[in-house]
Formats: structure tokens, sequence, C-alpha cells
């Protein structure tokens, strides 16, 4: 897929590419760098990120770091002794404690100079090097310019601000009056097939595109992300979704489901090899349902797809969530949403590349090749996934209040 010709934004379609421009930003910048990851592993590619960082720091940059300590388990701390020794600052996100454990910084973002921000499903790892067809997992992220790089950049302050995970002073949160989208949100009835009210949104200066930054977390509310992929599902004549974890709410759900009864095209591209099969039988357990609905499911096989993208029309969906119950309702997220036919035409292309790459799910060859094994694991990975783990993660919550 092309580079947009939207000049504040720059799609990355492999890591090599993502990996690259982030290291150029991190050369040419001035002021300030604030880097935010689930996952950073040790390595070349690590060492690569440190260097440009601890370079960074010695031309006198303000250098932020914000690392997830569950994600990122088998770094240590000795690693970012060389940022810390030129002046840059390390935080690791809700370090161990049980009580609030389950709670997870599951974003992906760098912001340099305010000016320049990029997000998406990258991590700092040697999996995602490469061109997600011969090497390395598929995956996508987007280059974006101010205004919007600066509201990323207020976004990750407030995370950094409580990276020990004192609940409570998340409410802050809720207050927040910069661009991401609550008061349009508030506005928006699902339901309701009209035309949104403007978002609140950062625009440039011919007005388009228009990007809406929304996050989520436990205890945030409303759910910015959610709510907006309900009212943008409930209005899409067309709907393709690509993610790695697939299980949504079933508000969700049976939106999409009802989408493809109605005669909309419901395309759903997951991974073909998955990292964590727990997640993938689990969303398997939705299949038949799903393909009897006329719903279209493609799962990618070269390599582990990682990418999560949503595209309704003409609007656009990139960040670090996934679709499925942590990513929607426990873990802390970030998304983008662009409103752009130009945007979201380069987007369907990255779809309709992988598509070509994957093998579509036909319902009588799935139902012909299940076992009572079969059904029993997917019960239990579902059961586990939308029962089991949120159950102690709202117990963790009540603990925390």
């Amino acid at each position: 897929m092309p580079s947009s010709k939207v000049p504040c934004c720059l799609w990355l379609n492999t890591g090599d590419e993502a990996f690259g421009e982030m290291l150029r930003a991190i050369g040419a910048a001035r002021v300030s760098i604030r880097f935010e990851t689930y996952i950073f592993a040790p390595g070349e590619l690590g060492a690569r990120f440190r260097t440009a960082l601890v370079e960074a720091r010695r031309r006198g940059v303000a250098v932020r770091v914000l690392i997830d300590a569950w994600g990122s388990l088998m770094l240590s701390d000795d690693f970012w002794i060389p940022l810390r020794e030129a002046g840059g600052q390390c935080r690791w996100f809700n370090r161990f404690q049980l009580k609030r454990f389950g709670f997870r910084d599951h974003r992906k973002l760098l912001v340099c100079d305010d000016q320049v921000a990029f997000v998406g499903g990258y991590n700092i790892a040697p999996e995602y090097e490469g061109d997600g067809v011969q090497r390395g997992w598929r995956d996508l992220g987007i280059r974006v310019e101010h205004p919007v790089a600066k509201d990323l950049a207020a976004s990750f302050d407030l995370l950094y601000e409580h990276a020990a995970f004192r609940h409570r002073r998340f409410a802050r949160w809720r207050r927040l009056k910069l661009a991401y989208g609550q008061r349009w949100l508030r506005r928006l009835k699902v339901g309701r097939r009209t035309t949104p009210p403007e978002p609140v949104a950062a625009e440039n200066s011919g007005g388009e595109p228009r990007f809406t930054v929304l996050f989520q977390g436990p205890g945030f509310a409303p759910n910015s992300f959610k709510r907006a992929l309900r009212v943008d599902l409930n209005q899409a004549d067309s709907v393709r979704i690509m993610t790695a974890y697939f299980l949504p709410t079933f508000r969700i759900r049976r939106e999409l489901i009802r989408k493809a009864r109605r005669g909309g095209r419901v395309q759903l591209l997951f991974a073909g090899h998955s990292d964590v099969k727990l997640s993938q039988w689990a969303s398997q357990r939705l299949y038949t349902r799903l393909l009897k609905a006329g719903v279209e499911i493609y799962e990618y096989q070269p390599q582990m797809l990682h990418a999560k993208m949503v595209l309704l029309d003409a609007r656009v969906y990139i960040g670090s969530a996934n679709l499925d119950v942590r990513s929607l309702n426990i873990n802390y997220e970030l998304m983008l949403r662009m409103d752009s036919l130009e945007i979201a035409t380069e987007a369907a292309e990255f779809f309709e590349q992988s598509k070509r790459h994957s093998r579509r799910v036909e319902l009588r060859e799935w139902r012909a090749n299940r076992s009572v094994w079969t059904y029993l694991k997917e019960a239990w990975s579902y059961f586990i996934l939308t029962r089991v783990d949120p159950y102690f993660a709202r117990r963790q919550m009540r603990r925390m209040r």
C-alpha cells in the first residue's frame, strides 16, 4: 500500500518501515520524546532504540519512556541504565502487585517534539521486523503530525504521571477536555441512522482528514472506542475488520450479524497462526454463527497477523486495541478514528493485500472438520476469557476503589 498523499499521514505497512521511520523521528527530535510500549524485548532492535534515545538525550532532548511491567517481563531494569545516566527517564507501568496485576498498558505510542506521532500495533521486538509475508509478523501503524500529535502527547503525560497505578487518581481522565471526542460521543445515539455531529477532533488546515483520539481503560467512563465503534457499525454499509484476537462484546457481535443478514458485506480477517492459542480457540467458537449469518471470515496464512484495523465505509480505526474482551474492557488502549475517504481507500488496499494471503473459512468445511475435543477446547477457552478473566478484573477494581 502506498503512503498516503495526505501530508499529515503516513501508513507504516511493515515492521521494517515502522522502525525505520520511528528511529529517524527520534534522531530528528530537538525538544522532547515520549515513548510508550507494551513489549520492549532485549536484543539488537531494542539496543538500537535505546542508543537512539540516549543520543537524543545527549543532544538535550527531554526523553521519557513508559514500559508495561508484564509485557516486558524479560527486560531487566538495568537495560535503561545508559538512558538514566544520560538524564532520561524511564518508568514501569503497574509493577507487580497481586491486587492489581490484571490491568496492563497495552498502548504503543511515540511522540517527538509534539509534532510527529506514531501509533499502531508494533511492539519493539524482533518478531515484528520484516515485511509480514516472507518474514516477520503482519502488523500496521501510522505516522501523524501536529495537531493530533500534541493531543497524543497529552495522553502519554497523564498515564506516565500515574504509572504506579494509584487508580483513584485516574479520575482526572474523566474531566479531560482535550480532543478525545467525549462531547461528540455523548451526542451520538446508537441505532439512529443520521450523520454524526462534528467530532471534537484535530484537523489539518484543509479540514481533512479528521482525527479523533480515543482512549480507554478500566474505570473510565465512557469507553470512547467501544461507543464510537458501535455507532459507526450501525451506520456503515461495508465492514472490514482486521484483528489478531477477536472476542468482542455481545452488542458488537450482534451488530455484525445483523449487518450481514440485512445484506451488508462484513469481512473479518484473523490470524491463521496465533501466539495465543487460548484466544484463537475462543474466537473460533463464534465462527459457526457468524458464517451462518453471511459474515466472511479469512485467516492470514504466511505469518502471524498482529494488525488492528477497523474500516467502516470511509472511517478507519487504528491503534493498539484488539476486538477482544481484554482490549475492550480491561487494558489501557489508544485508538485513532480517521474520517477520510482517501485514508480509507488506502486502508482498504492494505486489507485486500492481506486477504490475498489468507484462506477463506467456508461453513460446510468448517463444520465437517470439527470434533468433540475441538468443541471442548473452544468452550473452555471462551469461558476463561469471557467470564474468569473479567471476574478477577472486576474484583481488583472493587478493591482499588
